[in-house]
């Protein structure tokens, strides 16, 4: 189907405390998953902590989604960069993912969805997940799963994959295995033994293995 925007796109889009700064990218025609027309969302990490849509961590998930044939888009929560509003403890940036959720669906309502997020992004995306019926699959990277909600009695409403490195300074890994153990979802747990938060010098390995895992959890 017609992807209705340039390679890759600044948007702004109507959020509950004004516009949403976005960026969405075209997937590779060539790719794995073109044939579906799926389009994933991506959730950034704190923003009062320096998170913005360019961490690298999001980039490295954009292109693991957009390498695959998959559309990306990506968003400041409110507050920063170009989006209006101020940071709300993870109860508005609930809602700003909704929003974004809303408008991909009246859109591109062809498009079913994929969901993604970073740190704190991560619980954003998992609580969002469940209003998104016909989630195609969520990712979550170093959910700090101590401090913010996620999951709802173990059940996610789609397969997910969790990454997360042992050396991590600001999420309890320990308490991240634990809690993939006791979901009663599909779910892959991608554990690097030496990788830190923000996984300096592996993510290269986190696309490529990101890639291996939605190849598996994703039906074409």
């Amino acid at each position: 189907m017609h992807f209705p925007f340039a390679k890759e796109q600044e948007l702004f889009i109507p959020g509950p405390c004004g516009q949403l700064q976005a960026l969405i990218h075209q997937g590779n025609e060539n790719g794995h998953f073109a044939a579906r027309v799926l389009l994933a969302i991506i959730c950034h990490p704190h923003p009062q902590h320096g998170g913005t849509m360019d961490n690298k961590v999001v980039t490295t998930l954009m292109r693991t989604y957009r390498d695959l044939g998959i559309h990306v888009l990506r968003f400041n929560f409110r507050g920063i960069g170009k989006s209006d509003g101020e940071f709300d403890n993870a109860v508005g940036e609930v809602d700003d993912l909704r929003a974004i959720i809303g408008w991909s669906q009246q859109q591109l309502p062809y498009m079913p969805l994929m969901l993604a997020g970073f740190s704190f992004g991560s619980s954003i995306a998992a609580q969002a997940s469940y209003d998104v019926a016909g989630l195609v699959h969520l990712t979550l990277v170093a959910p700090p799963v101590e401090r913010y909600p996620y999951d709802r009695a173990g059940v996610f409403s789609s397969p997910l994959c969790v990454i997360q490195g042992d050396k991590d300074e600001r999420v309890f890994a320990e308490g991240v295995y634990q809690w993939v153990d006791k979901l009663h979802s599909p779910a892959e747990l991608i554990r690097y033994p030496e990788a830190s938060h923000f996984f300096h010098g592996y993510l290269t390995n986190l696309k490529s293995d990101l890639t291996e895992t939605l190849l598996r959890q994703v039906a074409t």
